[in-house]
């Protein structure tokens, strides 16, 4: 008998085959023509498409013909992107609240204006999927209600307060930082402080600023659309998350919040270019790596600060990649290799690079964290200023001020982290914590996308938090009774108090007496 059990057991068990997932139509918009956007959801898309999902991708780049990929290239968005950029450069936070709302305004509008997406929107064409980039332009949302889609939201730099709203999730200001902060989620008090009126202030802009411009464009581009802008902000099924708790700090999130930070690495680095290759093994005291990513262009950067990055590397006995977006840089140090395009990852992972000097953006710090690589942050902004500090607390990492950037203090910062081995032991520590993993980003984002589809759109992962107010989820109705209530009965009670006390005294019996006497 038990024979026959173990044996129906095995059979069973050999013919289990896991749910499959048919394939799907996906919409995917990437409208912003900063490439590191791109390369965080590249992996991922290609990954749908080779399992047979039929994906089509609304960007600003130039692609390469994929099976089962379609693309829709906004290439106008890079004829005013330097010029967008340039405006952030401002001192005071309503103005680079209002330098963002702009530009943010721009590209959706620039994505919406383009021939082949209007084309797109007037085919008749539908999708099971809309994949939107929750950067604040709310418009894009709307493909999901034009082609009656499910909405799934991604995030390369994690989640913030917004993405918490999008599915009723909770992010206390008390130790979750403003993203565009340098702040970490270990506050002092004045810090605590600072972060509470940076909140207020962009939850004003937001409301006064930001939600009456985007709802015009969306009036505009969607004259006839169903459902109201806030009811398609607010049918999020899944978020993907450019985060790991390894990387950041715990934090809560909802099951249908997905940590996918670092699914742009690929597990097993390509071979390097001979050139680079060559570059970069012929150099006995190793390699510096140095990267301002895809949206700062380290060409236009001031001549000052070029002059110091230069003196400062020719006086190293390292090698050093320089990712420049010119064909020539007058002065460049023979041991400096320029080029308008590196392989990160792939160059990351190369035993022979000790550093990476970066702009801090988050892929840049994962994929150094990911090959167990200290960084010098030179932070520009949004969330690179919090990253480079964070670095800095977990000990794999300095940061400088690049707008005041020293030639001693770069000197310094870069000696220090090539020759005190506590960096890169720190960031090996938390490498190897990154990569315990049960499963890889990728395989991750690509399980939960399936299951939303498997299961159209997962209606039961919705939060109750989305169908409260504001009054309802803070609970401030029922604090209201909880304290309310009592304090009205102890009211009550000490008004009939006095009135019965007022209602016993009596008058002095000789009273009377005395007055006439």
């Amino acid at each position: 008998m038990r024979l026959f059990a173990v044996i129906a057991f095995v059979f069973c068990a050999l013919s289990a085959k896991p749910l499959e997932t048919e394939g799907a139509k996906i919409l995917a918009t990437l409208p912003f023509p900063g490439r590191s956007q791109y390369i965080f959801m590249e992996n991922y898309l290609k990954a749908l498409a080779a399992k047979g999902h039929q994906v089509t991708v609304i960007n600003a780049f130039k692609n390469k013909e994929t099976p089962n990929m379609r693309f829709i290239e906004v290439l106008k968005a890079h004829e005013f992107s330097d010029e967008m950029m340039s405006l952030l450069n401002v001192p005071i936070l309503w103005q680079q609240l209002n330098a963002m709302d702009f530009i943010l305004t721009r590209f959706t509008e620039v994505t919406l204006d383009n021939k082949d997406v209007q084309k797109l929107l007037n085919s008749g064409e539908t999708f099971d999927i809309v994949l939107s980039e929750m950067l604040q332009m709310e418009p894009l949302y709307a493909f999901a209600e034009h082609f009656n889609a499910t909405l799934i939201g991604f995030s390369s730099f994690g989640t913030d307060r917004k993405v918490d709203a999008a599915v009723g999730n909770i992010s206390p200001i008390s130790y979750n930082p403003l993203v565009t902060s340098p702040r970490t989620d270990r506050m002092t008090f004045v810090e605590r402080l600072e972060n509470h009126y940076e909140v207020l202030v962009e939850d004003i802009h937001w409301e006064l600023v930001h939600l009456p411009n985007m709802k015009k464009v969306f009036k505009k581009y969607f004259p006839n659309a169903k459902k109201t802008m806030e009811e398609i902000m607010d049918s999020f099924s899944l978020i993907l998350l450019g985060q790991h708790f390894s990387l950041s700090y715990p934090r809560p999130y909802l099951p249908n919040m997905i940590e996918v930070g670092g699914m742009q690495i690929s597990h097993k680095p390509k071979p390097l270019p001979e050139d680079i290759k060559q570059f970069i093994e012929g150099s006995p005291n190793g390699v510096v790596y140095f990267s301002m990513g895809s949206n700062v262009k380290s060409k236009d950067l001031p001549q000052e600060t070029r002059d110091t990055l230069l003196k400062t590397f020719a006086k190293l006995k390292q090698r050093v990649l320089w990712k420049f977006e010119d064909d020539d840089m007058p002065g460049k140090p023979a041991n400096v290799l320029i080029k308008k395009w590196y392989p990160q990852p792939d160059i990351l992972a190369h035993a022979n690079v000790k550093i990476f000097i970066t702009h801090g953006g988050l892929l840049s710090t994962t994929e150094s964290v990911y090959f167990g690589k200290p960084v010098l942050g030179l932070p520009c902004f949004y969330d690179q200023h919090m990253n480079v500090q964070r670095a800095q607390r977990m000990g794999f990492g300095l940061g400088l001020d690049l707008n005041n950037l020293k030639q001693e203090e770069l000197e310094k910062a870069i000696q220090t982290l090539l020759n005190d081995p506590s960096y890169a032991k720190a960031s090996a520590a938390i490498s190897e914590r990154y990569r315990d993993q049960p499963q890889t980003s990728l395989d991750r984002a690509v399980w939960w996308t399936e299951y939303i589809i498997r299961h159209k759109g997962a209606p039961h992962l919705r939060s109750a938090a989305r169908d409260l107010n504001a009054i309802q989820l803070h609970s401030l109705d029922t604090w209201a009774v909880l304290l309310g209530v009592p304090l009205l009965v102890s009211l009550v009670v000490l008004k009939l108090s006095c009135k019965l006390l007022r209602g016993k005294k009596q008058k002095c019996p000789h009273a009377e007496k005395l007055k006439k006497q």
